[in-house]
């Protein structure tokens, strides 16, 4: 079967909220696309899409992203997990949005795991104020 990409909305304010929760201040939303894939072959739960800088320059965009959920794993995480999955793939954007990616490893560049981390205990530390 082929791979089936539909925009899911509720994901993209799934994202949002998120992102807010954990004071992630250098994603633009607006520019952070949600889809949800049907039959992709990844073990991935989502992968993160960059819109590289020469196709910025050629079809004379804005850096964007795309935030792609794999809905036969995502889909049975809880809202938590979702969430630790959404910031392990924003953890993937560079803090100047500029449509590059950061890799899971980087030399002399920091810990890309203690990055998502942070992120995770940041929204932790919300999701405690607020329920708690």
């Amino acid at each position: 079967m082929d791979i089936v990409w539909r925009e899911d909305k509720k994901l993209k304010q799934h994202l949002k909220k998120t992102i807010k929760e954990a004071d992630v201040t250098w994603v633009k939303s607006s520019r952070v696309f949600t889809y949800r894939s049907i039959n992709a072959k990844t073990r991935a739960y989502a992968r993160i899409w960059g819109l590289s800088r020469i196709w910025q320059k050629a079809l004379k965009v804005e850096p964007a992203y795309i935030l792609e959920v794999i809905s036969e794993k995502y889909d049975r995480l809880s809202d938590y997990e979702k969430s630790k999955v959404i910031l392990h793939e924003v953890a993937h954007i560079p803090k100047n949005f500029s449509g590059a990616l950061v890799p899971h490893i980087r030399r002399g560049k920091g810990n890309f795991y203690t990055k998502v981390n942070n992120l995770i205990t940041a929204f932790e530390k919300t999701m405690d104020k607020v329920h708690g």
